[in-house]
């Protein structure tokens, strides 16, 4: 129960790096910015090398360094939903994972395992994995998060805003976007990771 009160605390968290640590700051974004434009699926492309006219898949950059890839950016009627704004109230379902800068799989029989989760559909998956989750530990209902007031770690913010209602979304942080230089439980030190997750309301 403690190990699960610690790991719901760092979603909360905000993140912060030590000099010593900034010399991975340009590896972790090298590497990450390879993965999106040769192994994610699909291949991504800088949103500024987006040709006009055209829907190639892409990334966009945010901070110091999320990359967000919201899939379905091109649907006609996105533009419609309500947009998150700094000032927001946001309902998420998400998927929390430890970044390893190869695809994480969401489907099939050989999922990855999130570090934290809210989303139902992986709740009898994390009951039957052994991870010691004890029924009614975590809360599998969806989050709301008060973007003016909630302390969050500053890729997840910033991952949020320019959102729109019902975007399906993948976020991509380097470790000083996420928890910098703590030791978190199983999150190692200047550990990257990546937020899964569907934007169910915004207010």
């Amino acid at each position: 129960m403690r190990k699960l009160a610690i790991i719901a605390a760092a979603l909360l968290l905000v993140g912060a790096c030590s000099k010593e640590d900034e010399d991975l700051l340009p590896d972790q974004q090298k590497k990450m910015t390879s993965y999106l434009t040769s192994t994610h699926s699909p291949r991504l492309v800088a949103e500024t090398e987006v040709e006009s006219g055209t829907e190639t898949p892409y990334y966009t950059e945010l901070g110091e360094t999320v990359y967000r890839y919201i899939e379905g950016a091109f649907n006609p009627d996105r533009q419609s939903r309500t947009e998150v704004t700094e000032s927001s109230k946001v309902t998420i379902t998400f998927r929390a994972y430890l970044f390893e800068f190869r695809n994480i799989k969401t489907e099939g029989s050989s999922i990855t395992m999130p570090y934290y989760t809210n989303d139902p559909l992986l709740e009898d998956a994390l009951y039957s994995a052994n991870v010691g989750l004890t029924p009614g530990a975590w809360s599998f209902e969806p989050l709301v998060i008060d973007l003016e007031r909630d302390p969050l770690i500053e890729g997840l913010r910033l991952a949020l805003i320019g959102c729109r209602e019902r975007d399906r979304v993948e976020a991509y942080m380097t470790f000083n976007m996420a928890y910098g230089d703590h030791y978190l439980n199983i999150i190692e030190k200047n550990q990257p990771i990546a937020y899964f997750f569907t934007v169910d309301a915004v207010e």
